[in-house]
């Protein structure tokens, strides 16, 4: 049986595939949305924390429409619930034209383009409420986390891709400091969605459940209430931060790069290297340009990728959790290492963060939901809206940023490596002891 191959003996590899597809699409979307972040702050001249609100609106809808979408896919299925998310995002995105050719008060246009992001954003939550569940029901149920962390590889390619097309109209534009070209990739991606529509419409989405699944002792939907699940509550906790942690990284990595306290200057035979749009001589020597750093971020995400596709391999052979609880113990190294300002080793600990961070995500989503049978889909939802810790930590590290400075402000996602260091080291005892509950059957815990 291979890990697309259903207890019902039928290959779901075509399904999986649409499903990578809607991953990597997210992957675009999000990897734009943290170069507004700075776009915003240049065009319409905002303080951290008030950028920051980009964040906020994108993963605001994420809280508020995880159990909408959640209801969806459990009252008609997987299909309209992944063509649901597809519609609405299509209108998003082309609500994009009109916005950008708004004019008035500075906040007024602002908060528009915060809403029309939210817009965008709750249709990404219907899509990826559907997609994690699904990905670990599209095969044997052992294989679940490598399955999901193979599926989140492609919302990586995404992410690599998502700040090369948003810089190259915000940031990398010839009028960097205006909105008027903004509207142009929402129009790419609202293409992109309307070819999966298309292919949704055609492409076998079947309505597997967990009970498919090889037998569990917590398959019971009649079995304790999701509050009793220590392993699923420790697994929000360790969820919320994590988004905290990467989004709070994500959202301040390029005014971080591109601030000259943090970031040093080049030397001259690196900026004889870089195309001259890239570099400019200015005070100290040469430092790198606005339209340089989506590329920077772009690199940032390779490494993502990198680490999301070997991640997946990886935990065929380690245990998940202890892989979740190693990476998450060096990024603490790492964020120790940018709090102390040390030049380009704190640029590069910052850049070399993204390689940890890339099994989180999808590694939490599985590790949390695992054993939860007919509770799966309700607890998806929960587990989706762990994703508020995106909207609220970039807007805090902000501030804390505009008041004390960097150092001070990478001590937020220093604390959420930290407690998900401590989650992945002890899942297995909080998994076994929600397996030895009342009613419950003796299982593996994964050691």
């Amino acid at each position: 049986m291979t890990m697309f191959t259903t207890a019902d003996g039928k290959n779901r590899i075509a399904t999986f595939l649409l499903v990578c597809g809607i991953f990597c699409l997210s992957g675009l979307c999000n990897g734009m949305i943290d170069v507004f972040n700075r776009h915003f702050k240049d065009s319409l001249h905002l303080s951290d924390a008030q950028s920051a609100l980009v964040q906020g609106a994108w993963y605001g809808a994420y809280f508020l429409m995880a159990f909408p979408g959640g209801m969806v896919a459990r009252r008609f299925g997987y299909r309209c619930g992944i063509m649901t998310g597809l519609s609405i995002i299509l209108a998003g995105s082309l609500a994009f034209i009109p916005v950008t050719r708004m004019t008035g008060e500075t906040m007024t246009i602002y908060a528009t383009f915060l809403a029309t992001l939210f817009a965008v954003g709750a249709g990404f939550t219907f899509l990826e409420t559907v997609a994690n569940p699904y990905a670990t029901v599209l095969g044997p149920p052992d294989a679940a986390s490598s399955r999901i962390n193979l599926a989140q590889s492609f919302n990586a390619i995404g992410w690599i891709l998502g700040p090369m097309l948003g810089g190259k109209f915000t940031l990398g534009a010839a009028g960097a400091a205006s909105n008027a070209q903004l509207y142009i990739p929402y129009l790419v991606v609202a293409g992109i969605v309307a070819v999966f529509l298309i292919l949704t419409t055609f492409t076998p989405v079947p309505n597997l459940n967990p009970e498919e699944k090889a037998a569990s002792p917590t398959q019971n939907a009649a079995g304790p209430p999701l509050a009793k699940e220590r392993h699923f509550i420790f697994g929000w906790v360790s969820q919320f931060l994590y988004v905290a942690g990467q989004c709070g990284i994500f959202a301040f990595f390029i005014t971080y790069i591109l601030d000259r306290r943090t970031t040093p200057a080049l030397s001259g035979d690196i900026a004889r290297m870089l195309p001259s749009a890239m570099c400019e001589l200015s005070g100290d020597g040469w430092h790198i340009t606005k339209g340089c750093s989506p590329y920077m971020l772009s690199l940032a995400f390779l490494l993502f990728a990198i680490g999301r596709f070997s991640g997946s391999a990886i935990q065929t052979r380690i245990p998940p959790h202890r892989v979740l609880g190693l990476y998450a113990a060096v990024n603490s190294v790492l964020m120790l290492l940018v709090i102390t300002n040390l030049g380009w080793v704190s640029v590069s600990a910052l850049i070399g963060s993204f390689f940890f961070m890339s099994i989180m995500y999808p590694t939490n989503f599985a590790l949390g939901i695992r054993g939860l049978g007919g509770k799966t889909k309700l607890a998806s939802s929960f587990m989706v809206t762990a994703i508020i810790g995106g909207a609220i930590m970039p807007w805090c590290m902000g501030r804390i940023i505009d008041l004390y400075g960097w150092s001070a402000g990478f001590v937020m996602p220093l604390v959420c490596f930290l407690f998900i260091a401590f989650y992945g080291f002890t899942w297995g005892k909080w998994y076994a002891r929600d397996a030895s509950g009342p009613g419950k059957s003796p299982m593996m815990t994964g050691h």
